[in-house]
């Protein structure tokens, strides 16, 4: 669907995209966390979780702006379409 100019169902996969590569951030630091805990540095263990937190925090708020564009999308007003 087409709102004002933008590819709605486009711009979701988008948000998508992002959302999957920062998942595949938070695995990594995860591991790494763990990894450094294991070798005896705890301080970068900690440091290491508490990024993964930050990416958790990352990740729902790009659920919310799915969910926002799709909010706005039905609200929308001015919606014109033109044959080309």
């Amino acid at each position: 669907m087409c709102t004002n100019g933008i590819n709605t169902g486009q711009f979701e996969q988008l948000i998508e995209q992002i959302d999957d590569h920062i998942k595949l951030e938070r695995r990594w630091a995860h591991n790494l966390a763990h990894q450094a805990e294991d070798a005896g540095f705890p301080t970068v263990g900690e440091k290491l979780h508490a990024a993964q937190a930050l990416l958790d925090e990352v990740r729902a708020a790009l659920d919310e702006a799915k969910d926002a564009l799709e909010d706005d999308a039905e609200t929308a007003n001015g919606v014109t379409v033109s044959l080309v």
